[in-house]
């Protein structure tokens, strides 16, 4: 499984929280890009937003950013920015992997999800990033010569703020956001939405999603007052995920009521690993599991876990995540491309 950083951030499909903590030259911020540069040509498929909705400024956690222009060549360092950008008919010039490629994988698998290839197209970004990295590549973001670099999905400080900021205007993750990955997606979308000076937009997109999730609510009373939890097997331990993270944010969503005692132990994380005698906390009505194959069987054979009521009820939704349809990268990118996607096959797998 992948916890980002997976998740919601996440070696193979397995969590890792990156920390931006690289310390790097001011000689590396220098730099151009070659015009032969795949991400080069990535910028220009212009679809960017109106002149008339500039400049604006974009309050954020390291102070606000005033965005001058409509921006044409835009880098993400979120995990799942890229997607919010493209949500608008851009096409980030770099981007973080979020789900590490397999070696000699053409296209990036990052951009072959069903809710994003569309929208690539042929466009092969530049990666400024892996997942598990120690920080971004400021020196091929500088050489890629953004206009504009977003990090609001993203675990970045303020040293490497202060970096991006050197390159390029930079907008960073929500002013309330207390702990990197807990904003509500909506707040993450709008954030991106008014830096492309797309607010009018990324409001209507945000409404759609949140009519879906609630046509979603009234198909399904069922779900209301039943308690779920999404988790994964990390580590050789049972991994929930906090209810302030997209992954329960999204289940809480449909109607099903999140075991909030996990974000207790979670103490502001994302998630946490549970002890063995602390597995009893994700007995509840409906459990989701995000994993691969590989991790899905190594839990299914975890004798804690297969003896939970709900594991022998039956009420368990195994969900891929990066393999196959890949409804649990889906579900864990809650994005604006990706939420549609995720909130039918989460409610089909709920409902089985």
């Amino acid at each position: 499984m992948l916890l980002h950083r997976t998740t919601r951030g996440k070696p193979g499909r397995r969590p890792a929280a990156t920390l931006f903590a690289a310390v790097l030259g001011a000689g590396l911020l220098a730099g151009c890009g070659s015009d032969s540069d795949p991400a080069e040509r990535a910028g220009d498929d212009k679809s960017t937003a109106q002149a008339g909705a500039f400049p604006v400024t974009v309050e954020h956690a390291f102070g606000s950013t005033t965005v001058g222009k409509a921006p044409e060549r835009v880098v993400t360092v979120g995990y799942t920015d890229d997607q919010s950008v493209l949500a608008f008919g851009i096409k980030p010039v770099g981007m973080v992997d979020q789900y590490p490629n397999p070696a000699g994988r053409s296209p990036d698998i990052n951009t072959q999800w069903p809710w994003v290839k569309d929208k690539w197209g042929d466009t092969e970004p530049e990666v400024i990033m892996k997942n598990g990295d120690s920080g971004p590549n400021y020196e091929k973001i500088a050489a890629l010569r953004p206009d504009l670099i977003i990090a609001v999905y993203s675990e970045v400080d303020r040293t490497a703020y202060d970096k991006l900021s050197r390159i390029a205007p930079t907008v960073g993750r929500t002013k309330t956001e207390k702990e990197p990955f807990s904003a509500p997606w909506q707040d993450n979308a709008l954030q991106i939405a008014k830096a492309l000076g797309k607010s009018d937009e990324g409001e209507k997109m945000v409404e759609d999603i949140e009519g879906k999730l609630d046509d979603a609510k009234k198909a399904h009373p069922e779900f209301a007052g039943r308690t779920a939890v999404v988790l994964s097997w990390y580590e050789n331990s049972v991994a929930p995920f906090a209810s302030t993270d997209v992954r329960g944010r999204l289940v809480s969503g449909i109607g099903f009521t999140y075991r909030t005692e996990i974000d207790e132990i979670a103490g502001g994380s994302f998630y946490t690993k549970l002890s063995p005698e602390r597995v009893d906390l994700v007995d509840v009505d409906r459990v989701f599991v995000v994993n691969d194959k590989a991790d899905t069987e190594a839990l299914r054979k975890f004798e804690l876990f297969a003896n939970l009521d709900v594991v022998k009820k039956g009420n368990v939704s195994y969900l891929l995540d990066s393999e196959g349809p890949a409804v649990g990268a889906a579900i864990s990118q809650g994005t604006l491309l990706s939420m549609p996607y995720a909130v039918d096959e989460l409610v089909e797998s709920a409902a089985g």
